[in-house]
């Protein structure tokens, strides 16, 4: 019986194309002010639309001290403004889009300082590998920290990762990420890097809360809901963005000891 039934299968049919697309709302406050941007998901057989939903608005509201700003539409396609967020202030976005309101609160965190960064070979079974060394302050008493550690390439988006605050040695942190192997013609264009590319690292405190929603997005399961009135994707993220770049070099690498 248990052979007849391994045996057996069923093909499953998902109605996909009669979902309508979610909406994924991003948005972000930093030290340069606020910006949202509205988009929909993309079915699994068209090609990737970015094209921004602009019917729509959106305030931003400091809970700390009752001020209201009403975001811009710029010729991208994102409602800014350039008021900057003040760490330690709670702040809700308020996004209107077909006929619905959504809402998503943050506290504001401080800003942290990227105070290193550095390339080196690693040797691995297959070849050697350059390894990016980001090294940053811990944000102090707050125990709910963690940190977003995203990585450009040539200005475009090259690896992240979320970084737990667990992860401080005398109040630094270092990320470590694997990038481009030596032997360019054996790899991925998603981790290549050739001569000249820069990379540029970003670094963002975050909540709990959002480094559960990052790590559900990573591993491809479920997270929390960022937003209250109704069902869309994306986050409202309030807080300092630390950035700095490195040129690659791989004749100039030495090797981790």
């Amino acid at each position: 019986m248990l052979l007849i039934t391994a045996g057996c299968k069923k093909e499953l049919d998902f109605e996909y194309h009669d979902v309508d697309s979610p909406l994924v709302i991003e948005a972000v406050l930093s030290q340069s002010g606020p910006t949202v941007r509205i988009t929909h998901t993309t079915p699994m057989d068209e090609p990737m639309d970015l094209t921004p939903v602009t019917a729509a608005s959106a305030m931003l509201t400091d809970l700390t001290d009752g001020s209201t700003r009403i975001l811009n539409l710029n010729e991208d396609g994102a409602f800014v403004d350039d008021i900057p967020g003040i760490a330690g202030h709670k702040y809700q976005m308020a996004v209107t889009v077909e006929g619905k309101t959504f809402l998503s609160a943050c506290n504001m965190k401080g800003e942290t300082e990227i105070v290193d960064m550095m390339f080196q070979w690693i040797k691995m079974p297959y070849d050697y590998v350059a390894v990016l060394q980001v090294s940053f302050k811990e944000l102090p008493d707050d125990a709910d920290n963690c940190y977003w550690v995203r990585l450009l390439r040539n200005g475009q988006p090259y690896k992240w990762s979320v970084v737990d605050r667990q992860a401080a040695v005398s109040g630094i942190i270092n990320f470590v990420a694997m990038t481009s192997r030596k032997d360019i013609d054996e790899e991925d264009e998603k981790d290549l890097l050739l001569d000249n590319d820069t990379v540029t690292a970003l670094v963002i405190p975050i909540d709990r809360r959002m480094a559960d929603y990052l790590t559900a997005l990573e591993r491809d399961s479920n997270g929390p809901a960022m937003w209250d009135g109704g069902f869309c994707l994306g986050y409202f993220l309030a807080a300092p963005i630390a950035e700095k770049s490195i040129i690659y070099h791989p004749d100039e690498l030495t090797e981790y000891k």
